[in-house]
């Protein structure tokens, strides 16, 4: 049986204090797991530039020259976002004949000595083999708690992800090719893999301390990230907002009925004008809402429609 060639999808973004150590690192367990017999030796390291402003695009020149194609490249026109950089370096390793493709961050903060158990894995049948964070001890309080409520909302609106999935996971060549029949503009690729079926399995890691430059997840990209995430796979908070559209149709009519029965028999004219005033405000806010949480399906909606091209690809180098 040939061995597998194996890519691995290092998306970036101004990550010029970390492109040498990561390179010299990523090549190292490459050359090992050659060595090994584990892996072709044509095996490689696609960098995908996702807009950099710094040297983060010469340093993968450098190190293309520098290793005779064994580093490649992709850099974008723009600023595309994380999971586009993903997608694009998935479709482009498929041109270099890779068997098997495992994203990972720049930063290395995912434990980049479990790559060979990704291999492992996926030599015994795993299609996809998704990584699992073990824990969140190096995260902050805000992001270690909202992202945890983030998995538990996915799950409650019908979205079935595991507990701390991230985007460090290995995909075999037949799922990048089932992966090009998703047409849509915003992929959340989380979910995408978890719908595409295919055998799965897990590995657990740790995530360590970024060594160098700063994370470039900021809280309103994870936001972000989170809102897409929901309105990409689930209708339910459309549903909650007829609920909660009949049930406020409902309590209005019954307080409606009590005033009309008061007036009418009791010849009482109710008073407590801040507690109308409060009820006003509470159903405005409740409809101002409703009204956003359907902004965000018109927004996806809108451009979906447009099928304007998920990335443009500047530069490549082989």
């Amino acid at each position: 049986m040939d061995l597998p060639v194996l890519a691995i999808i290092v998306p970036c973004l101004n990550e010029e204090e970390c492109i040498s150590s990561t390179t010299e690192r990523l090549l190292e367990i490459l050359c090992d797991l050659e060595n090994k017999k584990e892996i072709s030796s044509n095996s490689f390291v696609l960098y995908i530039d996702d807009g950099s402003k710094d040297c983060t695009w010469n340093l993968i020149e450098q190190y293309n020259h520098k290793t005779n194609g064994k580093v490649k490249g992709i850099s974008f026109s723009r600023n595309f976002g994380n999971q586009k950089a993903i997608l694009a370096g998935l479709f482009e390793a498929l041109n270099y004949n890779a068997d098997c493709f495992i994203s990972i961050d720049a930063d290395l903060q995912q434990d980049e000595t479990k790559i060979p158990e990704f291999i492992r894995k996926f030599k015994n049948g795993a299609q996809i083999v998704a990584g699992i964070r073990k824990d969140r001890n190096t995260d902050g309080f805000f992001k270690k708690y909202t992202a945890l409520a983030f998995y538990k909302v996915m799950n409650i609106l019908g979205v079935k992800i595991k507990l701390n999935h991230s985007d460090y996971r290995l995909v075999s060549r037949q799922v990048v090719e089932a992966l090009k029949n998703f047409p849509e503009t915003n992929l959340f690729l989380r979910g995408i893999f978890n719908e595409l079926g295919f055998t799965n399995d897990f590995v657990h890691f740790d995530v360590k301390a970024r060594e160098k430059g700063k994370t470039k997840y900021t809280p309103v990209s994870l936001l972000s990230f989170a809102i897409s995430g929901i309105t990409s796979f689930s209708i339910v908070p459309l549903r909650i907002v007829t609920f909660i559209g009949f049930m406020m149709s409902f309590v209005s009519f019954i307080l409606g009925l009590s005033a009309f029965i008061d007036k009418l028999i009791r010849h009482t004219t109710v008073p407590g004008w801040a507690t109308i005033v409060a009820a006003i405000g509470f159903i405005s806010g409740v409809q101002i809402l409703c009204m956003g949480i359907i902004a965000e399906y018109l927004g996806q909606l809108f451009q979906e429609v447009k099928s304007r091209p998920r990335y443009i690809i500047k530069k490549k180098i082989d």
